[in-house]
Formats: C-alpha cells, sequence, structure tokens
C-alpha cells in the first residue's frame, strides 16, 4: 500500500519529522513494511500546489496506470497531504483515477478552504473546531479530526503525536476506539483500516 506524502511550503525537516513521529515501525496500531512504501513528492515552494508535477512524480514512479489492470496488478494508493500540498495532492488524486488509477483514500492534513470530492474516502484532518467546522462548506465525509485545544498550523505536520483531539463522523454503525485521540494515532488508524482491506 504506497502512500504519497504531499507536503506543504515549509521546512523538508518538518516532513521528515512527521514521518519519523507518526509513521515509523514503532507505532503498534499501523507499520509500514518497507521504506519504498512512503513516497515523498520530492519538489517544494510553489510546485507542491501543482497537480500536473505531482502526476509526473506518480508516473515516473508507478508508469502509467492502465483501466485493464487497475484491479489486478496496480497496488491503490493513499494520498496523506499537508496544507498547500492538499490543492496539488486532490487535483493529482482526481487525475490518476480518471487515469485507470486507484486511489483507496485521501487524507487532507489542515487544507482548509481546499474542496475535496473525489470517487474515493476523503478524510481532513484540522488544526482547530473552527477550520474543521468551516472545512465542511467545501467537503466533508466520514471519519475526521481536529485539534481540542488548537494548536498552530504546522503543529499538525511536525509533531502530530503531541497533539490531542476528538474523531468526528465516524461511519454509520461504527464506534471509534476512543473519541479525544491524537493526530498521530487517528492517522495511524485511518491507515490500518486500509491495510486490513
Amino acid at each position: 500500500m504506497p502512500i504519497i506524502i504531499c507536503p506543504g511550503i515549509h521546512a523538508p525537516e518538518l516532513t521528515q519529522s512527521f514521518i519519523q513521529e507518526c509513521l515509523n515501525k514503532d507505532q503498534k496500531s499501523f507499520s509500514i513494511d518497507k521504506p519504498a512504501d512512503i513516497l515523498i513528492f520530492p519538489e517544494k515552494g510553489y510546485l507542491t500546489l501543482s497537480t500536473f508535477h505531482i502526476l509526473h512524480f506518480l508516473r515516473d514512479s508507478f508508469g502509467a496506470p492502465s483501466y485493464r489492470l487497475r484491479d489486478k496488478l496496480e497496488s491503490p494508493l493513499i494520498f496523506l497531504c499537508f496544507s498547500a500540498g492538499v490543492i496539488g495532492g486532490i487535483g493529482a488524486a482526481t487525475g490518476w483515477q480518471l487515469l485507470g488509477g486507484h486511489v483507496q483514500a485521501f487524507i487532507a492534513i489542515d487544507g482548509w478552504g481546499v474542496p475535496l470530492k473525489g470517487n474515493f474516502p476523503i478524510h481532513r484532518l484540522s488544526h482547530d473546531y473552527y477550520t474543521h467546522w468551516t472545512s465542511s462548506y467545501f467537503g466533508i465525509k466520514e471519519n475526521n479530526f481536529y485539534a481540542d485545544p488548537a494548536v498552530d498550523h504546522l503543529s499538525m505536520w511536525q509533531s502530530p503525536q503531541a497533539v490531542p483531539g476528538k474523531w468526528v463522523n465516524p461511519p454509520t454503525g461504527f464506534s471509534p476506539p476512543k473519541n479525544h485521540l491524537t493526530a498521530c494515532e487517528f492517522i495511524n488508524f485511518i491507515l490500518q483500516q486500509y491495510g486490513n482491506q
């Protein structure tokens, strides 16, 4: 299950911190089998906004998707995007699917104001309740999270293991293991759910 990381416009060290603190093998609820399962979009600055550049990166990494092989050979992708990376990431996820690729889920971390629509599950994490509530106007589905108490924007990416918050909109008939958890625990639970499918 490849995880495509689309960072925002920030120091690269924050992305490394996110991966180390939230996606490392020591997490009990979810672990990455091998480093190649995490692919970080390598561009910086405003190119994180570029759907075209992210799609080009995906094609270089996986080859061109094909409708004929979609269900048999292609690994489904999970997009995990932060801030400005949510803009380029949602376009790339939609484009990848339109080209015949399989998108298993899209996780948007603090992508406030970005319309999120797609024919795949979408999860939002927000740094405060206001951002969560106002993001619902731009598309919100099941399984979301907001920090409580509120934290600054970059904390969601730099240290999600230290961001407590609330799980909101669990699927109908589903009871989350706990309503109060960290952003990292929420992300790992979501990834574990898709890893078991």
